[in-house]
């Protein structure tokens, strides 16, 4: 048995350019919502719109790349699958982790251990933290989508 070899017709790659820098224009949305929320004290929401923005422009990488469904929303496993054919996205694992813990525990009360809310538990070195990662994540993207 010979290796399959899948292509993607012209039609398909355009509508996936276009499906990626969607996503990539939502993501760089979500970053500046995300430090919006950081200087009106809304912490908890600052760190989620940072994953977020993460999350969107690293599937704008993936559209890019002529995937059509991307299921998961974990920031790491996005860099993992990205990793595979830009290996520069490995130094940004760490900063995914982070992302990704804040994926739940700033929206739901009983994500956190104790009697606190979200609210009450991020503060602002949270946010700042998780936007800077965040920021260092979307210009990557956005370095490897224009070049």
């Amino acid at each position: 048995m010979g290796t399959a070899i899948v292509t993607l017709s012209a039609d398909t790659m355009d509508a996936n350019m276009r499906e990626a820098e969607r996503w990539l224009r939502q993501g760089e949305r979500d970053l500046v919502s995300a430090r919006n929320s950081c200087r009106t004290g809304d912490f908890e929401w600052a760190c989620f719109q940072a994953q977020q923005s993460a999350e969107k422009s690293l599937k704008a990488l993936l559209y890019a790349r002529g995937f059509r469904k991307i299921l998961t929303h974990s920031v790491y496993e996005l860099i993992r699958e990205i990793s595979t054919f830009e290996p520069s996205f490995q130094t940004l694992k760490s900063e995914a982790k982070v992302l990704d813990s804040a994926y739940i525990m700033t929206r739901y009360p009983d994500s956190i251990v104790g009697n606190l809310t979200p609210s009450e538990y991020y503060d602002q070195e949270d946010a700042k933290e998780c936007i800077e990662y965040a920021d260092s994540i979307c210009s990557a993207a956005r370095r490897s989508l224009s070049g």
